[in-house]
């Protein structure tokens, strides 16, 4: 990373989450954001989004160091794949039925579209599913295709493995319309 990007970054926020990761936002004045991720073992990713769409993608073993052990440039499809295969969009190392982040609160789930559903071979947009039921639908599984974070037109087909994310009584409205039981 380029050292004068560390020196005329303006501070706007600082958060301690409670697994010891701390997290900065800082604004790059004609640049865009910074986000940095400092782990509780003290190394750090670093994502610079520039204001023209790129990204930049930092990786530091020691988070102390001045010079990045690994960077890379990510497009914005590339970065928001990368988002919904670290929130466990083809893999979820726990129990596939539910995980549970933030004490209980929010809830990913998975959640099968059946045919008879009134949800069935509409739009995102058109489903209104997040006015319906609260939740929001971060990636779906369409037989080996994975879309991460789909488009409002994305259409929803009886078989589609929809990815969810809200609370659980938003989860359990969505899973009751995705099974016809309205």
């Amino acid at each position: 990373m380029e050292p004068n990007l560390l020196k005329i970054e303006s501070k706007i926020r600082i958060l301690r989450s409670a697994n010891g990761m701390n997290i900065s936002i800082s604004k790059l004045p004609g640049i865009g954001q910074k986000i940095c991720l400092k782990t509780g073992e003290d190394s750090m990713l670093v994502l610079i989004v520039h204001h023209t769409g790129k990204r930049e993608l930092y990786f530091f073993e020691d988070a102390d160091s001045e010079e990045a052990d690994f960077s890379m440039d990510l497009t914005s499809d590339e970065t928001r794949e990368l988002g919904a295969q670290l929130l466990g969009a083809t893999y979820q190392p726990v129990d596939a039925d539910q995980l549970k982040i933030f004490q209980n609160q929010i809830v990913i789930d998975w959640v099968e579209l059946k045919e008879k559903s009134s949800l069935a071979f509409k739009t995102i947009e058109e489903s209104e599913i997040r006015n319906r039921t609260g939740a929001t639908i971060i990636g779906i599984v369409k037989g080996d295709e994975t879309i991460a974070i789909p488009e409002a037109d994305t259409r929803l087909q009886p078989g589609d493995v929809i990815m969810t994310i809200g609370k659980q009584d938003q989860i359990d409205t969505l899973s009751d319309l995705c099974k016809g039981e309205e």
